[in-house]
């Protein structure tokens, strides 16, 4: 793992929370997409060299829109830039973590990402994201 890539913050309201945290990073969001696939409308800030993601439920269908029921709107996962996906997702199952998915899938801002069950990581859901080269 090469470094802290952002941190997801589930929300209830992305127009509303991305005016929050633009008054608090005093900066726009620098990107927004709607995630089909996982039901999500997103947005980020970047700080430097991490970034912010938000990350609002568009239906009910959406691992967030459980996530916001149970717990809340805050903090939903660390996300860490890897060099290589395929060879860390096999590291980390051989340590003992468990995948949420057998394979990586496309996300937000084109990257390659899959997650690891909080259960295995001491409660927090851990992102693994690497930029997919052209």
């Amino acid at each position: 793992m090469k470094k802290i890539d952002h941190i997801g913050v589930a929300v209830k309201n992305l127009e509303a929370s991305n005016d929050l945290f633009s008054k608090l990073f005093n900066r726009k969001p620098f990107h927004h997409e709607t995630l089909e696939t996982q039901q999500l409308n997103v947005s980020f800030f970047k700080l430097e060299d991490t970034k912010v993601e938000l990350l609002e439920p568009i239906s009910e269908k959406s691992t967030v829109h459980k996530f916001l029921q149970t717990k809340g709107e805050g903090i939903h996962h660390v996300a860490f830039e890897v060099d290589d996906i395929y060879a860390e997702m096999e590291r980390l199952k051989n340590e003992g973590f468990l995948p949420l998915t057998e394979k990586p899938y496309v996300g937000a801002l084109n990257k390659l990402v899959c997650f690891f069950h909080p259960k295995t990581t001491n409660g927090v859901l851990v992102e693994l994201c690497q930029k997919v080269q052209h």
